[in-house]
């Protein structure tokens, strides 16, 4: 793969987010900027569109890259004398899988589903009577 430009990636969400689950703080953060990014994206690049009081090294974010990639969340590619890094998963398949994860662990996942269904928001409601109806229509 030939070396291309650096692309200035996106700053991290203004509003603050909880860390996903199973990762800490820092790699939500460096999540959040692989997943705006198109291209893939260097250690450079994160480090450049991390917004903090408190900026991490370069080292650092490159070895929480590294762990990430070691966890299964990025894969990597050289391209030049660096890796560029895209994530594994999608966002949405990530928050797909947390909810499942979280449907398992209450013990009853059905209950637990029907309880959010009867307590659903307008909104979320449409959203799941768009996606049965979606659902039903490619059987």
């Amino acid at each position: 793969m030939t070396a291309r430009a650096a692309h200035p990636v996106g700053s991290a969400p203004s509003r603050p987010r909880r860390p996903r689950q199973g990762l800490g703080e820092l790699e939500s953060r460096i999540m959040d900027l692989v997943w705006s990014s198109e291209e893939g994206v260097r250690v450079r690049d994160v480090l450049g569109g991390l917004s903090s009081a408190r900026q991490p090294a370069y080292t650092t974010v490159m070895t929480v890259m590294d762990n990430l990639h070691r966890k299964g969340w990025l894969i990597r590619e050289l391209d030049g004398r660096a890796y560029r890094y895209r994530a594994k998963r999608s966002r949405l398949q990530v928050a797909t899988d947390a909810l499942r994860e979280l449907l398992a662990d209450s013990g009853d996942p059905a209950a637990a589903l029907l309880h959010f269904a009867r307590e659903a928001t307008d909104a979320e409601t449409r959203a799941l009577t768009r996606g049965l109806s979606e659902r039903r229509a490619t059987r």
